[in-house]
């Protein structure tokens, strides 16, 4: 079927795609007689909340939105806000002769094309268009070429989102009442967020061990060159064969594993005083070839790990920006599990092998890449830029931080189809008797790459910051057996373990790919959502847990052990694989894992033989053994306690209400690791509470120093009886304290002065008023409705009425006021190559480099943040674009210019008037309750 020759006959086609973008972007390709239109991502789905459910359901088909009582039967519902495009796509479709339904061919773009199939219910033919890239070639190739609505990956999908519903539906309320309101539970997030507190475990558990060894630097006595160098470092191997420990030698609680020679700083220091007059020999020389073959084109996974190493970028915003990339038309299909490139692709990459690098860079044959992900769905290529001839990144036009993602894609791609990296790799070993007889080995290696091959085009980044990439060198001197060696210094170095390092987003996405949990395609969204949830917060780079996702684990981990195991997971993602290939119905399995089967529960989490689905519903009925305070609670040591409560985390020691009880908040962006015993004697001595100042020679009201929500303040304590509400009520004096006062140092007299404000200044010429007030963003004068600001708190109290007038004898400045100088300088931005500072703004701390401002996060702060967090939050921003514009003074405008109707009768108008306040209050209450039911049971549906 040509995509022109019918319609060329008057025949009208309905294309569907998803997004807006890609709309635009093929209907170019397609040209007259096809309209081509979006469902803007999902037009049904199941209800966010009871309200959105239909009145004929009830009890728990009402709640779940699934009728679990009846083949797991789902209620789907049109979104509201897509309703208006639905009827805008029925319109389109009555006008129509065929339907293209071009949603993404994948699980979730296949369900999208079934619901709207459900939904629009067409009386013309149907067709399924698929295409991976957005080329003219490629959509017209795939109008040409429809194919039928796959119902097994529908199914599949499905499934997997009644599974979601289920286990965040039954769960999350578990939370809700055992830990804290509105939390979350999910298949995939919360064995995330149990990996993540897994390792925060293992760094509180983690002691460190010191260790010391030697490190010469040794000289073949001759003249040295690029290609000869005449030193080399070396660091001390053994001791008379006795290998030298390393860090790799010590367990986490500081305990040597394995019989080596452990040497403190006096043991070391001892070895190099004598070595100092030692005459050394290299006692070996070994040499192996070196081979490094080029890297698989990128995967979903893959290039969001490489975007976060080498471009700082988040794995939502890299998502995000391959999404755009994909749409206008670059890049194809950006959610896959594939390595595998298209016979056009590798010609096509070939060609530029030759093209850039010269045909002594191009293998004799085309490189291919096995999948290395199991079960991995969905018959889409690696991700590479679109057609069949690649274009340059200097030839697309980009710019920011699409060019920089598109230049990865694209290098990463070319460079699959290299040749190897060849060279040598060496080691030296070198030897010497030391004064008291010992025999000290030293060992250096080299590395030197004869021919770079791919690494012309691509290197691939490292999770550790500190690790030697692919391409570095180490050349060292030409040396042989026997040749003797002087040692120029031998110095002594100490070293500590460290704990293991806390993921990040790459290293998290790697983790989760490697255990086999979730699916790649959803990463970026879990990894959004238990940061959105709170349940884990960022330093830097670095993924932290929050206590209160200690608290979630704990629970989970106690009572719901098997969904939050890691092989149960897996296996669960390989049951719904078998579901989408036809090897297992949907409804029996949904049916084991929601009721149970005998003691499917009990061996599955025991790791015996059973099945290891089984008695959800019966695990979240009985809720009498979870101890809610116990499972918010953790010791700390020497009595201490962290406990997790509703308002945030807080230690403390001893019964409540006894004579010894001590309790203290801890900060909310603390990292757990952090909480030492010590720091919790640090904070348990803070005074806390009021502190009482005195009382008011005048009213003789007792004045206290508080420290509250928005900061420390003073305030008058009323007498018993005064009233607090109606027209009498009296509010007590209230007043924050000066940025250069504090809670513990604050004096009856500072706080009377304090309250003492609005400070009349005196009058001008005319009489008008002039006062001094401390407001919310400073310190101001205020004469009539002309306000001033003042350069500092102090002047509230000392500023004459001439200085006053003086100031208002000055124009008022109109705009911005001058640019603050930078709180902080962070370096140059790798996109923009502009420089990053951190900035006070007017709502808070932002980065900026000029063009682009973000603000910084509740869990970043000025002294902490570090450059690549810089980097993060502006491409993340970046990533989103500009913020849409509301159409609230529209809508204003237009009720404004809307002719008044005549109302024939006052009754009428009044029963009108009625009507409507009370359809407007109805329709309030509806959208209340909806936003209410989203917020509580937010994230407690899909992981995926």
């Amino acid at each position: 079927m040509s995509p022109t020759s019918e319609t060329a006959h008057g025949g009208r086609r309905l294309v569907i795609v998803e997004s807006p973008a890609k709309a635009k972007t093929i209907k170019g390709y397609l040209g007259p007689g096809y309209i081509v239109e979006a469902s803007v991502g999902h037009i049904r789905d199941l209800p966010s909340g009871a309200a959105e459910v239909p009145d004929k359901y009830t009890g728990e088909v009402r709640r779940l939105g699934v009728d679990v009582e009846n083949d797991f039967q789902p209620i789907y519902v049109v979104n509201a806000d897509k309703k208006a495009q639905v009827r805008k796509l029925k319109e389109l479709l009555a006008e129509s002769d065929e339907l293209f339904l071009a949603t993404d061919e994948d699980r979730e773009g296949e369900a999208i094309a079934w619901h709207l199939q459900e939904v629009l219910k067409p009386k013309v033919p149907v067709h399924r268009m698929v295409f991976h890239e957005i080329t003219k070639e490629a959509i017209q190739a795939a109008v040409a070429n429809p194919r039928e609505l796959n119902k097994r990956m529908v199914d599949a999908q499905e499934t997997r989102r009644i599974l979601d519903r289920l286990y965040g539906y039954e769960v999350s309320p578990v939370l809700w009442k055992k830990v804290m309101p509105r939390l979350s539970a999910g298949r995939v997030q919360s064995v995330a967020t149990r990996l993540v507190v897994e390792r925060e475990r293992e760094r509180i558990a983690f002691r460190s061990a010191e260790y010391w060894d030697l490190t010469g630097t040794f000289s073949t006595g001759r003249q040295g060159d690029a290609s000869d160098p005449s030193t080399l470092l070396a660091r001390l191997n053994s001791v008379d064969g006795r290998r030298v420990a390393q860090g790799r030698d010590f367990n986490s609680t500081g305990q040597l594993k394995s019989d080596v020679l452990h040497l403190d700083e006096a043991r070391a220091r001892e070895l190099a005083a004598a070595l100092a007059e030692t005459a050394f020999a290299v006692r070996s020389v070994e040499s192996k070839p070196y081979r490094r073959s080029p890297y698989a084109p990128f995967r979903t996974t893959t290039l969001q790990q490489e975007a976060s190493r080498k471009l700082g970028f988040g794995a939502k915003s890299t998502m995000q920006v391959a999404q755009k990339l994909y749409e206008n038309g670059f890049i194809t299909y950006m959610r896959t599990d594939s390595t595998t490139l298209s016979d056009t692709a590798i010609t096509a990459a070939r060609a530029q092998v030759t093209q850039l690098y010269g045909s002594d860079y191009l293998p004799d044959k085309p490189r291919t890449y096995a999948g290395k992900v199991k079960n991995a769905q969905e018959a889409h290529e690696a991700i590479r830029p679109s057609g069949d001839r690649f274009r340059t990144p200097a030839e697309t036009g980009l710019t920011g931080d699409q060019f920089r993602l598109y230049e990865l894609i694209w290098k990463r791609t070319v460079a699959s189809q290299m040749k190897d990296a060849v060279g040598n790799s060496v080691t030296v070993r070198i030897a010497g008797t030391s004064s008291d007889g010992r025999v000290a080995e030293f060992s250096a290696s080299g590395k030197t790459i004869t021919f770079h091959g791919f690494m012309k085009a691509y290197v691939e980044g490292a999770d550790d910051p500190n690790a030697e990439l692919d391409d570095r060198e180490r050349r060292l001197p030409q040396v042989a057996e026997g040749d003797a060696l002087s040692a120029e210094e031998i110095s002594v170095d100490g070293h500590a373990t460290k704990p293991p390092a806390r993921y990040t987003e790459a290293s998290l996405v790697k983790e989760l790919e490697e255990r086999e949990i979730g699916r790649p395609s959803t990463y970026a969204s879990i990894i959004g959502t238990i940061l959105d949830r709170g349940y884990v917060f960022k330093k830097g780079t670095a993924l932290v847990p929050s206590f209160l996702s200690f608290a979630v684990v704990n629970l989970l981990e106690k009572h719901f052990g098997h969904l939050v195991d890691y092989d149960f997971t897996a296996r669960m993602e390989d049951d719904l694989d078998r579901i989408a290939r036809g090897e297992a119905q949907s409804v029996p399995w949904l049916k084991r894992f929601y009721f149970g089967e005998g003691d499917d529960v009990g061996a599955a989490s025991e790791g015996g033989d059973g099945d290891h689905l089984g008695g959800l519903k019966e695990l979240v009925t009985d809720l009498g053994a979870i101890d809610a305070r116990e499972i918010s609670s953790f010791p700390v040591g020497d009595g201490i306690l962290l406990r997790v409560g509703r308002y945030g985390p807080y230690i403390e020691r001893g019964e409540k209400d006894s004579e010894n009880h001590q309790r203290a908040d801890v900060p909310d962006d603390m990292a757990p690791d952090e909480l030492t015993v010590e720091y919790a004697e640090e904070l348990l001595a803070k005074p806390s509470g009021d502190f009482e100042l005195g009382a008011d020679p005048e009213s003789g009201h007792q004045i206290v120093a508080k420290d509250g929500r928005y900061g420390p303040y003073v305030t008058e304590i009323l007498p018993e009886g005064t009233p607090k509400t109606g027209k009498n009520a009296v509010k007590p004096r209230t007043a924050s304290l000066f940025k250069s006062m504090s809670l513990d140092t604050v004096t009856l007299a500072d706080a009377l002065k304090l309250m003492s404000l609005p400070r009349v200044v005196g009058a001008d010429a005319e009489g008008v008023e002039i006062t001094a007030q401390n407001g919310r963003y400073g310190p101001y004068l205020k004469k009539g409705a002309d306000s001033r600001s003042l350069e500092t708190e102090d002047q509230l109290f000392g500023i004459t009425l001439e200085e006053a007038l003086a100031i208002y004898a000055q124009p008022k400045q109109r705009g911005r006021a001058a640019a603050k100088p930078p709180l902080k300088e962070l370096g140059t931005d790798p996109v923009s190559e502009r420089p990053v500072v951190v900035k006070d703004g007017r709502f808070g701390a932002y980065v900026t480099d000029g063009e682009t401002n973000a603000t910084l996060r509740t869990d970043d702060s000025v002294e902490d943040i570090t450059p690549e967090r810089g980097y993060e939050l502006l491409a993340e921003k970046r990533a989103k674009g500009p913020a849409k514009k509301t159409a609230k003074k529209t809508v204003k405008k237009t009720a404004k210019k809307a002719p008044a109707k005549k109302a024939t009768a006052a009754k009428k108008t009044t029963t009108a008037k009625k009507a409507t306040a009370a359809k407007k209050t109805t329709a309030a209450k509806s959208t209340a309750k909806k936003a209410a039911t989203k917020k509580s049971a937010a994230g407690a549906t899909a992981d995926e």
